[in-house]
């Protein structure tokens, strides 16, 4: 099996470095000067690293057949990817997850709640972010961290979450629930329902039929 190493984004200068969208948690190894990486799409490549570096949280690389900006931008898009270790891969932390190996497992709520489907995993330098693909069609970017996402079940195809309220477009937050019982459905603060003829009486066609004082 082919597994993305990274994405290779815009150029970064005028020598051919670009800058890459990482999709391994070992880019130090992968990515080592004098690697020579398979491409998708496949007539892109091979490229041989040649120079390897990270910068403000970013990853900039430079390849053998890239020399210059233009060779560069022709990359835009193209995917390093390697063969699968199958060895490799069992003596992994289990902490560790592919894009593939989570991408379409269902994303179910501690309470038992379905909220959707798992549609990407986001790679950020701070920490990777699943999106969510939720049933009515909206999207929710939840972090994959230990305390929101407290269980993944490969066997299952479940990924558990515990979302802050308003996360999730099926799970909307305190204040959309205060918004309903502020009066805005017409109530007068004290239960009732306003109307037109909660205002004083009209003398003119009050019930005794009297005209008002002063009248000629």
């Amino acid at each position: 099996m082919l597994l993305t190493v990274a994405v290779i984004g815009a150029p970064h200068g005028l020598r051919g470095e670009v800058r890459l969208d990482v999709r391994t948690d070992d880019p130090g190894r992968r990515l080592a000067v004098g690697q020579v990486l398979e491409t998708e799409p496949s007539d892109a490549g091979p490229l041989t690293v040649s120079r390897f570096r990270s910068q403000g949280g970013a990853t900039y690389v430079q390849f053998e057949e890239a020399r210059d900006r233009g060779g560069a931008e022709a990359l835009r898009g193209v995917r390093l990817v390697v063969e699968s270790d199958e060895d490799e891969d069992e003596g992994d932390d289990d902490e560790g997850w592919y894009p593939h190996e989570l991408v379409g497992m269902r994303v179910r709520h501690v309470d038992g709640r379905e909220l959707g489907t798992v549609a990407e995993l986001e790679h950020f330098p701070a920490q990777d972010v699943l999106l969510v693909t939720e049933p009515d069609g909206a999207q929710a970017r939840v972090p994959f961290v230990a305390e929101l996402v407290p269980e993944v079940d490969a066997d299952a195809g479940v990924i558990t979450v515990d979302p802050p309220r308003g996360l999730f477009a099926a799970d909307p937050g305190e204040d959309d629930d205060e918004a309903d019982d502020d009066g805005s459905d017409g109530s007068n603060g004290r239960g009732d329902t306003a109307g037109p003829d909660d205002g004083p009486d009209d003398p003119a066609t009050s019930p005794s039929g009297d005209r008002p004082a002063g009248g000629a």
